[in-house]
């Protein structure tokens, strides 16, 4: 299983191109995508290429492989105009191959300090700060892919990468930036 893994998109078209580019070019199985997916958000700055209605036209294209989850941003008219689903709020992925859990969440209501009652051994993956990194918590490894389009606190535009047990978060560039690698639940 490979997996492309973003977040905070926010409606700029050219950086959801050079995701999607980043994830065919990688051959990933599924995008998974952690929400804001369109809608910049009344905290943020206006995308610099903010074209929602492309992104919507991008990601339609391919509906068979993303996999979306709702974040703080997405509103029921959103769910109109995607042809995936893109309401439910957290989701689970599990490989089979590695015995890895992946619990998807958008990050405004579980985080790191704020984790769901999650089994030791689970990757909790998450959005919303737009701040890239690796955490460790109770025995859960929680992957913060950063924001694709508006990232904070001088962290570069990325996504991360998902095969066989490890986790890479990589720049919107190519430049890979950190790299964990998950052990099995056996």
């Amino acid at each position: 299983m490979k997996l492309l893994i973003a977040s905070d998109i926010h409606g700029d078209a050219v950086c959801c191109k050079k995701m999607l580019d980043a994830a065919e070019a990688n051959g990933v199985d599924k995008i998974v995508i952690l929400g804001d997916i369109l809608y910049h958000g009344p905290r943020n700055d206006l995308p610099e290429n903010y074209a929602p209605k492309k992104v919507i036209e991008m990601l339609n294209r391919i509906p068979e492989k993303l996999f979306c989850i709702k974040g703080n941003c997405e509103a029921e008219v959103d769910q109109m105009v995607l042809c995936f689903p893109v309401m439910n709020e957290c989701a689970w992925i599990y490989d089979n191959a590695c015995k890895i859990s992946m619990y998807l969440s958008h990050g405004h209501k579980h985080n790191p300090e704020n984790l769901p009652p999650l089994p030791c051994g689970t990757v909790f993956l998450y959005g919303h700060t737009h701040l890239l990194g690796f955490t460790e918590k109770d025995g859960i490894l929680c992957l913060n892919p950063g924001s694709v389009s508006l990232p904070k606190g001088g962290n570069a535009r990325s996504y991360a990468l998902y095969e066989d047990g490890s986790f890479s978060i990589v720049s919107l560039d190519g430049e890979v930036i950190d790299t964990r690698k998950v052990h099995s639940q056996q």
